[in-house]
């Protein structure tokens, strides 16, 4: 793993020298303003306003790092050829391609971790109280947007990078709205739609499972077997795109 974790430090040292770290800040002093001036013209319940600014702003500062560097993870790498320098040495191929996710990963948990303490500082400054829905919801957010990366990466090594971040971008709007389809007279009357949105939801990731924002804010609570099963099946799913991953990669052709 010593190969892995030297690709995975080279990875997250190269992203920070992008300046990511001072837009995920001047993200979280935008996100502080704005919660602040809700919160002056709020009356009632200022403390969900600030949660909900803030757990939206993580979400989407979260998926839009995944997809807009992990479209770049190994096509850069490929495009100007430091990849024939790094796997010409004794490293495999499954060790460089995770060792590029991990360094990612650590971005990603960099952005949640600073974006999550300005946004519990906010909403407890506000009045609001501590629940362990909280957490989990912030660690959901981290389990999506790990989940995208691997899902626009794996894109990346089968075709372009526009078309996998607007294939990436349709996956992650269609896992969203699988219920909301599923509900609609036109699916329920039809029995070959339904059919295609089941083989959909069983092959691609349910992104929806993941967003537990509103019972964090409406009933703050949540029954842990479906807790559970939610982060069993984002662990599987990431185990699962992962090996895909690997798979590809080690048959490219990097000519």
């Amino acid at each position: 793993m010593k190969q892995v974790f030297t690709i995975a430090k080279y990875t997250f040292l190269e992203i920070l020298k992008s300046k990511i770290l001072v837009n995920i800040l001047m993200l979280g002093f935008a996100l502080f303003c704005v919660t602040f001036v809700a919160y002056q013209f709020t009356y009632g319940e200022p403390e969900k306003i600030a949660l909900d600014f803030g757990l939206g702003a993580l979400s989407v500062s979260s998926v839009g790092i995944a997809l807009f560097f992990g479209v770049n993870l190994l096509a850069k790498e490929i495009e100007s050829r430091t990849v024939y320098m790094i796997i010409s040495r004794p490293i495999e191929r499954y060790q460089f391609y995770f060792g590029k996710i991990i360094g990612l990963i650590c971005i990603l948990s960099l952005n949640v971790l600073i974006l999550s303490v300005l946004t519990l500082s906010v909403y407890f400054f506000v009045g609001g109280s501590y629940a362990n829905l909280l957490l989990w919801s912030i660690f959901f957010i981290m389990i999506e947007a790990v989940v995208v990366l691997l899902v626009v990466s794996t894109l990346t090594l089968l075709t372009t990078s526009t078309l996998s971040i607007m294939l990436s971008i349709g996956v992650y709007i269609s896992g969203h709205a699988i219920p909301a389809a599923t509900e609609t007279s036109f699916v329920k009357n039809s029995v070959i739609l339904k059919y295609i949105i089941d083989i959909y939801h069983f092959l691609l990731p349910g992104f929806y499972k993941f967003n537990i924002k509103n019972f964090v804010l409406y009933k703050q609570d949540l029954d842990t077997p479906y807790i559970i099963s939610v982060l069993v099946y984002g662990i599987l799913y990431m185990c699962f795109l992962i090996g895909i991953g690997i798979f590809i990669f080690n048959r490219k052709s990097l000519d």
